[in-house]
Order: C-alpha cells, then structure tokens, then sequence
C-alpha cells in the first residue's frame, strides 16, 4: 500500500467545517498535496410501520441532492487555490467512512464548533471517534462565531508559525514529535517540546513520594529523559531547534494553555482498536475539548499495522 499524497477533508456546509477546509487548504499548499473532500449521509434503511404493516422504505433522492450541494459548495470555496481537488459523496456513518478514506491520506481534517470552552462534536462522533481510529494523522481545527461576529480571524487559519508538541516518553509521544518536527520543518515554524509533571500540592502524581524525595530532583530527571528524547528525534534534522519545557501540571493542561499562543498544537495517542479505540487517551482527549487552537492527533496505527510482527494478523 502507498500513502497518497492528499489532505482528506471531511464537509458538512456549516461554517466549522468550511473554517476546516480553510486550513486544509493552507495545509496542502504547504506540503505540495492534493485535497480530497468528503461529504456522507445516512438514512435509516425504513421508516415507520406503513399501513399493512410492513415498513415504508425511505427515498434517499433529496437527501443525496442535498449532500451534493453541500459538496458543490466546498469545490466551489477552493477553485482556484492551486491546489488539485477531488470530491465525493459517500453513504454511511462519517467517521466510519472518513476512518476507512485515511488509509490512502496524509492527514484527515474536520472542523468542530466551541461552545462555553468546550470542543462540541460535529459530523456526529467524528471529532471523537475520528482522531482514534484513523490511520493517519489528524487534525481538528476549532472554529468560534464569536470570532466571526467580531471580525477576528479564527485561531491557526493564516499559518502555522508556533508549534507545540506534547512528550510523555511513550511511543505515540514520540510519533508526535517526529511529526511536529517534520511540521515546524515545512512550516519554518518554532517548535516547543513540553513534558507535564503534576508536583503541584497535594494533587500531584508525586504527592505520595516520602517527604525525603527531592521533587526538583525528579524535575531534573524528567528534563534529562526530554532531552534525550528530542535530540535523538533531532538526529536527521540538524536545522530544527526545539525549545523544552519540563512544567508543573497535567499535559493536558499545559497543552491547553499553549494553545492560546501557538498556531498548533501536537499530541500522540495511542489509537487502540476495540471499544477501548472509541476513547483516545485522557491527554489527547482532554486537549481537543479545551484547545483554541488546531490540534493534530498523531496515532502509531499506520505503523503498528506494517510493522513486522503485524504481518499476517
């Protein structure tokens, strides 16, 4: 299999996911891909119980038009971009079929509306179930009427020029950083690399350590793993500089923070299949419901699917 070189884009004719075409748009131009824009419906297959008492099958006719409006609309935003455009209209559940379009993407985007701080599904679950399952790197791009009444462009859409990245140790954090570092490289973006540690009071991971345990010491700790960790990410990227913050406070919480001054923010996670893949990691999660700015979720899938021990599964 070979990845194509394309921007999948999820559409439903709101203003959340045209904000997110927007930025797909940017996106492609940057890295040199193609955009390929989806739109889905879906009907139930009867309706209610028809007078001899079988069911009444539905007529999708209008429905399909509708879509295809929808989509009309889309292609007619990006004519003219540069940027080579395919579109579709697909039947089915939309983070079903977005989930199984990522196999053959570089990245998925969509868009999601936030209401009182909080990242609100669009497109049904696919904000959620979308970045967990995809087989490809995901970005959700928050869009705020408020912004648009006031004139203000909404958060990330004029460029990516900061960039901050979530490092924990583990392999999908890593697999986030690597992305970010390839992102901060097309973008000629500033990159910051940041490890959370809860030592706050009381409420800190660290909290049950004997008073004995120097907190700054472990500190100290977690600053050396970060380092290694990027300059061992950095080895075949001798001109990316990566700022590194080791903090006091949950990664999704800083993350959150960041992205009130970055134009993006990266976070790994580890995708699982299953119903435990419905729910991403409680940092990535938590991070897409807060952040006021785009965020792409990095998963190991791709890699974990064409690794050698999967061969065969």
């Amino acid at each position: 299999m070979t990845v194509e070189d394309v921007v999948l884009v999820g559409v439903d004719g709101s203003p959340a996911s045209l904000n997110a075409l927007d930025w797909a748009v940017r996106h492609a131009k940057v890295h040199g891909f193609g955009l390929h824009l989806v739109c889905t419906y879906s009907v139930p297959s009867f309706t209610a119980t028809a007078l001899d008492g079988g069911y009444a099958a539905i007529d999708d006719t209008a429905i399909q038009e509708g879509a295809r409006a929808v989509l009309d609309e889309a292609v007619a935003r990006v004519e003219g971009c540069g940027v080579r455009t395919t579109s579709a209209v697909a039947t089915g559940d939309a983070a079903a079929v977005l989930i199984e379009l990522s196999r053959g993407a570089a990245a998925v985007v969509v868009g999601t509306r936030g209401r009182g701080g909080f990242a609100e599904r669009l497109l049904g679950t696919v904000s959620s179930a979308l970045p967990a399952h995809a087989h490809c790197p995901t970005v959700v791009v928050p869009f705020r009427q408020a912004d648009l009444d006031a004139g203000r462009p909404q958060r990330g859409t004029s460029g990516v020029r900061r960039i901050v990245v979530g490092v924990d140790g583990s392999a999908a954090a890593e697999a986030a950083l690597a992305h970010a570092i390839h992102e901060a490289e097309i973008w000629d973006a500033e990159l910051t690399a940041v490890a959370g540690v809860p030592v706050g009071s009381g409420a800190g991971i660290l909290a049950w350590l004997p008073a004995a345990v120097d907190h700054e010491a472990v500190l100290r700790d977690v600053a050396e793993g970060l380092d290694v960790v990027v300059d061992r990410a950095l080895a075949d990227h001798p001109g990316v500089q990566v700022r590194r913050h080791v903090l006091d406070g949950t990664g999704a919480a800083l993350l959150t923070e960041f992205s009130t001054a970055v134009d993006l923010v990266v976070v790994g996670s580890r995708g699982r299949g299953g119903f435990a893949g419905l729910l991403l990691g409680s940092t990535s999660q938590a991070v897409l419901h807060h952040a006021v700015c785009p965020v792409t979720v990095v998963t190991t899938r791709r890699q974990d699917e064409w690794s050698p021990t999967s061969v065969g599964d």
